[in-house]
């Protein structure tokens, strides 16, 4: 997407527009992306993806605009931050409730799988605060930002493990472009087999993904040298 914003850029510098106006937007577009799953068939998961499109395109502009004019900001951090939070676990969320069936397109309502989304939006915000989280323990502390080889476990082990899950990148379909794509996949294989058996396979998945990753994390960091 920085092949497309870098284009964009150059006719927002000079307008009044301001960088946090930006990520606002970011995250308006983002919760929308999330919203739109409740439009039943392949036009919801479609309008995600395309919001998430412009939403990753929006996480890159506001950006690359403050860093241009010199107008980057702990708000504009903290905002982008909160946006990140806030759209991902809306898809999410909004991926259980298409699976859950509000509008009985596949039979009554049933909030087991709406209850599975919303444990995979919590799993995907608890991922991202345990990192942040490892920066606010160590400013508390008096010490300094830690630097990428203290994400090393100190067991040879668990560094194994970590470097595998790192190749299969299985943790990645939780984050907002990616589980946008997966939804966008299985809501054409239910569009085939005309029900949501797929969905909700999907947002037992993603489930599962969410919740593994987030114990794995937390392991990884308190074996490494993060909070040291």
């Amino acid at each position: 997407m920085r092949e497309i914003s870098l284009h964009i850029d150059p006719y927002l510098v000079n307008t009044k527009i301001t960088p946090n106006q930006l990520t606002y937007l970011m995250i308006v577009v983002g919760v929308l992306g999330g919203a739109a799953l409740l439009i039943p068939g392949l036009t919801g998961a479609i309008l995600a993806v395309v919001l998430f499109q412009i939403y990753l395109l929006l996480d890159c502009v506001d950006g690359e605009v403050a860093r241009w004019r010199k107008q980057t900001s702990i708000t504009g951090v903290y905002l982008d931050r909160i946006g990140h939070y806030l759209c991902e676990a809306a898809l999410l969320v909004g991926f259980g409730i298409r699976g859950a069936d509000v509008f009985h397109q596949d039979g009554a309502t049933n909030w087991l799988w709406a209850f599975l989304g919303t444990v995979a939006a919590l799993g995907a915000i608890l991922i991202k605060a345990e990192t942040d989280l490892v920066d606010v323990a160590r400013q508390r502390s008096g010490l300094p930002a830690v630097k990428d080889e203290a994400a090393v476990p100190r067991s040879s082990g668990l560094a194994v493990a970590r470097r595998a899950a790192a190749a299969l990148k299985f943790h990645r379909l939780v984050g907002g472009i990616e589980a946008s794509l997966f939804i966008l996949v299985v809501a054409i294989l239910d569009k085939v087999q005309g029900d949501l058996f797929f969905t909700r396979l999907g947002i037992a998945v993603l489930a599962g993904i969410a919740v593994v990753q987030t114990l794995l994390h937390l392991v990884s960091i308190l074996a490494s040298s993060r909070l040291k």
